[in-house]
């Protein structure tokens, strides 16, 4: 007779479960945006364990959940796929590239260079700005404006200082006769202590139709720290993500608008279907060309890691952790075909999963939430997402390999690439057109070629192996690729007996490396050259607006970090290949960075023009005591080098110095 009610309540048990599973996907998938309901469930949202799994969900995957509980494993090893940081010491390789420029209405009929970006018509904010006739860059608080109309008399003509205390600007968007400042909001930790964070974001819009009179006309404030901007068709929008805030004992909901506080209260904040999180990401558009109109502010409960902005629509994605433990099976994969036996031979599958959100820019520059993908594994930066043609493609890398996804214009897989290179990091991606590169790396560095014409069936052509890596990778015609990375040296170990017991790698210096990628499947490198030693490092790793490119000049420049002696050269190669073998001496002076300055072509490669040097200054604001990313920028046929300090102006055919101005005072 027990096992008889035993029986019985299983079966209505799997009964209820299905039908209810049947109800939650009906209704949800009519709804994938949810809108939280009540102050009380968002204050619930702010205080809830996020890893603990729901009792509610344990009931409905009874029995499951029994025999989940009592097998599963609450410890993993990732394995040997990691590098070792004491074996690759890398300084922040988190590296972009671009293959676009930013473009800027202006009445200059001058030729001059603009911000490296990764979408053509989709401006990327920067430090540094240029319309032809007046350079803007930041220095420590400030935004300088200088007129270079003049190369050899260049002067400040205006300076603007962000409103408030401890607000200091990190970015600035040109567009026509408007500058847009991008500041964040510093807050300490303690009053003992000199650690601070971004506590907001604050827009200002600059008229500066009157370079020497910029007055604001716009002003906003979004209660989360900065993430990222761009400016498409003179439509600004600014993605700010944290945690949400709490103040006097409120969920803080609102935003200021030109001074006055806008409150769109607990309605105001979505949340997204099956995604748990008190993370909040707020999404604002503001009209450039109707600077009247209210900024239009969405508010959603998800974390940013990286995003990818094209014409048409936006995509933030988040990487989580998950595995058995804080991640359980969905309900569809225990009551399938397989029914309730199916629990007994459910295979855990763990790791860093990507979760991907799509907002679509409508025609009046408002952003609607539309759908999102999940998939194993993790991205680089923003270079690894592209939008081609209708389908979306993400490189991605876990512990089984590298490999790249391509998803339909409704988020649906539609291809995938074979898993690449096991075992490896994946340190670079580029798509261009139908083609993708991919640069992963353990010991050695190998480049891939992938045909993507078919999406539902990409291809890899071919690969190539080289010492180092690849950490940027910009295009240089339609048939050669330029790569930025480090040079490494394998180092094999072995036993008493000669036995090889381990291998790794240490790096040696800087490396750029020119390659032929016209037979697709036997790419080639044509020229390489190798900048300093270990101790070299370069903005260009982290930010792909460092690099200066242009074919037709023959131009490549970047800003280099080192040592004040290594700096003291000429143009010749043989003092430059001097410098390269000196460095002995670990003691020196550190200088900010300098500039080097390159000869480009598919012939000779790689020829060091010079360096331009800007000393290293320590900013008085205990909460900012880095300089300030060197920049570089042409106008005619002069090279400008922008930093907090100085204004330096050289001629671009032999770095003859013209002028230099000083921005800030010791």
């Amino acid at each position: 007779m027990k096992k008889l009610i035993i029986a019985i309540i299983l079966i209505l048990i799997l009964i209820v479960s299905v039908l209810g599973y049947k109800v939650l996907v009906s209704n949800n998938e009519k709804m994938e945006l949810v809108e939280i309901s009540s102050k009380a469930e968002l204050e619930a949202i702010y205080d809830r364990d996020m890893d603990e799994i729901s009792t509610p969900f344990k009931l409905l995957t009874l029995p499951f959940s029994i025999f989940f509980e009592s097998t599963r494993s609450y410890t993993y090893s990732m394995g040997d796929w990691i590098i070792n940081s004491s074996e690759i010491q890398t300084d922040g390789l988190t590296v972009q590239g671009s293959s676009a420029e930013s473009v800027t209405s202006t009445q200059s009929t001058k030729d001059y260079s603009t911000t490296n970006i990764q979408v053509e018509n989709v401006d990327e904010a920067d430090i540094t700005k240029t319309d032809g006739d007046y350079i803007y860059s930041l220095s420590e608080d400030k935004v300088i404006i200088t007129d270079v109309r003049d190369e050899t008399q260049m002067k400040i003509v205006a300076e603007i200082q962000p409103k408030g205390i401890n607000t200091i600007p990190s970015d600035l968007i040109l567009y026509n006769d408007k500058l847009i400042v991008i500041s964040e909001e510093m807050e300490s930790t303690s009053y003992y202590n000199s650690y601070y964070y971004s506590n907001a974001t604050i827009v200002s819009v600059y008229d500066i139709s009157n370079r020497e009179q910029p007055k604001e006309v716009k002003n906003y404030e979004l209660e989360q720290p900065y993430y990222t901007s761009r400016c498409i068709n003179g439509r600004l929008y600014v993605i700010s993500s944290g945690s949400l805030k709490e103040e006097n004992d409120e969920i803080v909901t609102y935003y200021y608008e030109d001074g006055k506080q806008v409150d769109p209260g607990y309605k105001g904040i979505k949340r997204i279907k099956d995604i748990e999180t008190s993370d909040q990401t707020i999404l604002s558009m503001l009209d450039l060309n109707n600077i009247d109109e209210s900024v239009k502010v969405n508010s959603y409960l998800m974390n940013v890691e990286n995003a990818y902005v094209s014409e048409n629509n936006i995509y933030l994605l988040e990487e989580k952790y998950e595995s058995a433990y804080n991640n359980p099976p969905a309900i569809s994969s225990i009551f399938g075909l397989k029914g309730i036996l199916g629990a007994f031979e459910y295979e855990e599958d763990y790791g860093t999963y990507t979760y991907i959100y799509k907002f679509n820019l409508l025609e009046d520059g408002s952003i609607q939430y539309d759908k999102k993908a999940k998939e194993n594994g993790q991205t680089i930066n923003q270079f690894s997402i592209d939008e081609y043609e209708g389908n979306l493609r993400v490189a991605l890398y876990n512990r089984d390999g590298s490999r790249i996804v391509i998803f339909d214009n409704e988020m649906k897989k539609i291809g995938e690439t074979e898993k690449l290179a096991k075992g490896e990091r994946m340190y670079s991606s580029r798509f261009l057109g139908n083609k993708a590169y991919l640069v992963t790396y353990k010991t050695v560095d190998p480049l891939f070629v992938v045909d993507l014409s078919n999406p539902e069936d990409p291809q890899v052509l071919g690969e190539l192996k080289i010492p180092g890596y690849s950490t940027y990778l910009h295009p240089y015609d339609e048939n050669h690729l330029i790569g930025i990375g480090m040079q490494t040296e394998e180092k094999i170990y072995r036993d008493s007996s000669g036995k090889v017991t381990s291998t790794s790698a240490v790096i040696t210096g800087m490396k750029m490396a020119l390659f032929d990628v016209t037979d697709v499947n036997n790419p080639i490198q044509i020229s390489d050259t190798i900048i300093g030693d270990s101790r070299t490092t370069s903005a260009i790793l982290t930010n792909h607006k460092a690099l200066l490119f242009s074919k037709e000049k023959g131009l490549l420049a970047i800003p280099v970090n080192n040592y004040t002696e290594d700096f003291e050269i000429e143009s010749s190669s043989d003092d430059y290949e001097s410098m390269v073998n000196s460095y002995t001496n670990y003691n020196k002076k550190y200088v900010s960075e300098g500039y080097f300055v390159y000869n480009i072509n598919l012939t000779d490669g790689f020829t060091l023009k010079g360096t331009i040097t800007h000393e290293k200054t320590k900013s008085k604001y205990s909460y900012y005591n880095t300089s300030r990313l060197l920049r570089g920028l042409y106008i005619d046929d002069n090279l400008y080098t922008v930093s907090e300090d100085y204004i330096k102006v050289n001629r671009l055919d032999d770095l003859q110095e013209i002028s230099q101005l000083k921005i800030k005072e010791d």
